[in-house]
């Protein structure tokens, strides 16, 4: 009893999230233009870093110190990213290699040239950088070194130029007279009312999380619509949060090489941020807008963005032509500083895939997906239910019906036993449905799955040992009854366990803390009927014995003499069924609505 009380505090679970980002310094994505992906636009103010060199004149296969320090003291930067380039043309490839001198750097391969690019090691504060460029043993002339340095993750220099060194006896280098030209910043207006649901399923497609909610009215709804309006697409995004919402498009139901954009508060404004995935990476931010018409606002800690996006976009775009088939997921998660932390609840993805050429409609989608919903739905069925009743009768009922048969076996042993059996076969079905959905074991889901595998083995072990054990007459057999009851006691805990932290994986997510709430009901109405029950043994126990001298003799006539006692009992697990199934539906309905 002691154990299964403790199987409610067997509860924990840590998740560790990744972010978007290069605090790793691994930026090769940054080779050509030298930009992070982080979604902000580069700062035109003054760096807080400069860049030296030790000399300006160099030789074929010479070594240049290059610095990257500091201008005052007190500051620093995060991040850093240092190429040399032909000074005459800056957009070209790298020039010549590096060697570090320090652990602060890693070496990076750009334009397939190895060790041609430095990067930091880490997000640390840092003051200087040194590095040896090696020059190369042939041309250009003259060779720039540009810099790009991050001091938080949404601020950022781009491209900031060093001094030319030039190889000796060169020509001088000609005067430039263009220079690279700044960003073209997308215009953005303000929102000043939520979106409107009136023409969802008539002028436009919506997706809305709870189905049917009103973002005018619920702000915790999350709403998305779009309708295309000539060669465009008008977006409409919103939802509650402090961080970020999204919303991607897909081929499959699976997150990875997906069509992303990101409505991200960043200094009490949004962002609207296009992104790509490749494979399942974390999204690729795009500083090269492809949207247009964009506005936003942010009230109460809800999101508001909307934009239009062209149907058609250049074969080089690595987003999706708005002319085909796909699934649309709906996401929201944390961001700091425009960072945006990896969702931790799993994204609502429609049933089916929307063609954006065909008729406005509502769209369904769910958060859990078929197979891990069926899962859930199993082991309720197993552990809130069959089990935990099956234990019960076996423990309580046994003199209720002494004599009577169902089927050649008394009756308490074939419910028990039908019940028993029931559990381990809807444990085994649930058991393999997680690894038909992900196709193999899922990293991501904590101690969870382990605790299934041991909840798998002990249920297989228990009709094992069934089938070996003693006659009840031969002096061995009370080593199966407790080998049986601390089996099933075990496997019974590791489920309850299993169901608490299942509840609250991405897959699934009941609605918090509401789920945990009527799991510890649970726990407490099944105790509190086992204690009732064990109370009401002890009590008939105590009058047996005041009846008669010899305990055997008692214990063996308690049955008949006392018919009330019967119906007592009777009574309890009718009252005990009707709440249990009370529990399992409210928890199958959760799922439903998930």
């Amino acid at each position: 009893m002691g154990l299964f009380i403790a199987g409610m505090f067997a509860v924990l679970s840590i998740f560790v999230e990744p972010v978007v980002g290069y605090g790793n310094g691994q930026v090769a994505v940054a080779c050509d233009t030298m930009t992070p992906k982080h979604g902000s636009f580069p700062q035109k103010s003054s760096s807080p870093a400069i860049i030296t060199v030790d000399k300006n004149v160099f030789s074929p296969k010479d070594q240049i110190k290059v610095t990257l320090t500091v201008r005052q003291s007190g500051t620093s930067f995060q991040g850093f990213f240092i190429q040399a380039r032909d000074a005459a043309d800056l957009n070209g490839g790298p020039v010549g290699t590096f060697t570090l001198i320090d652990k602060k750097s890693q070496l990076l391969t750009c334009g397939g040239v190895k060790d041609s690019a430095v990067s930091h090691t880490s997000s640390s504060g840092k003051h200087t950088i040194v590095v040896l460029w090696n020059s190369p043993a042939t041309k250009p002339d003259h060779v720039r070194f540009l810099a790009t340095v991050v001091q938080k993750f949404n601020i950022y220099w781009v491209k900031l130029h060093g001094p030319v060194v030039s190889q000796l006896n060169a020509s001088p280098l000609p005067i430039q007279t263009t220079t690279e030209s700044p960003p073209i910043l997308p215009t953005t207006s303000q929102l000043t009312k939520p979106f409107n649901v009136t023409e969802c399923g008539s002028k436009k497609f919506c997706l809305r999380n709870p189905t049917g909610c009103d973002p005018e009215l619920d702000r915790l709804c999350f709403f998305l619509s779009f309708a295309v309006q000539g060669s465009s697409v008008l977006f409409e995004l919103s939802g509650p949060s402090s961080g970020y919402i999204s919303f991607a498009l897909s081929d499959d139901k699976w997150m990875g090489n997906d069509d992303i954009y990101l409505c991200v508060v960043n200094d009490q404004s949004v962002q609207i941020n296009p992104a790509h995935s490749t494979g399942r990476s974390h999204p690729i931010l795009n500083t090269q807008v492809s949207i247009h018409d964009m506005a936003w606002s942010w009230e109460d800690g809800v999101i508001y963005c909307s934009f239009r996006r062209n149907i058609q976009l250049p074969e080089y775009s690595e987003h999706f032509d708005l002319d085909r088939q796909y699934y649309i997921f709906l996401a929201e998660g944390r961001a700091e500083n425009g960072r945006i932390h990896k969702h931790q609840q799993q994204p609502l993805i429609t049933h089916e895939k929307v063609h954006f050429d065909g008729s406005p409609n509502e769209l369904i989608g769910s958060r859990s997906p078929l197979y891990i919903k069926a899962h859930g739905t199993l082991m309720f069925i197993a552990w809130v239910t069959t089990a935990n009743i099956g234990v019960i009768v076996a423990r309580f009922f046994k003199p209720i019906w002494p004599s009577s048969t169902l089927f050649g076996k008394k009756i308490w042993f074939q419910v028990h036993w039908i019940l028993m059996v029931t559990t381990v076969l809807l444990t085994c079905l649930a058991f393999f449905l997680p690894f038909l959905y992900r196709g193999g074991w899922s990293h991501y889901a904590g101690a969870h799955p382990y605790f299934g595998c041991m909840i798998l083995t002990l249920v297989i072990l228990q009709p094992i040992m069934a089938i070996f054990r003693p006659d009840p007459q031969t002096p061995r057999r009370y080593i199966f009854n407790w080998a049986h009851w601390a089996t099933g006691t075990f496997a019974r805990i590791i489920a309850v366990a299993s169901i608490f932290l299942g509840m609250d994986l991405p897959a699934l997510d009941l609605r918090n803390p509401w789920d945990t709430l009527v799991m510890v009901g649970f726990i407490v109405w099944h105790v509190a009927t086992e204690l009732i029950l064990e109370a009401h043994n002890y009590i008939i126990t105590c009058k047996a014995r005041k009846r008669e001298e010899d305990k055997m003799e008692i214990m063996d006539s308690s049955a008949s003499i006392d018919p009330q006692g019967h119906r007592f009992k009777m009574i309890i697990l009718a009252i005990y069924i009707c709440g249990n199934l009370t529990f399992l539906i409210s928890l199958l309905v959760a799922i439903s609505l998930v």
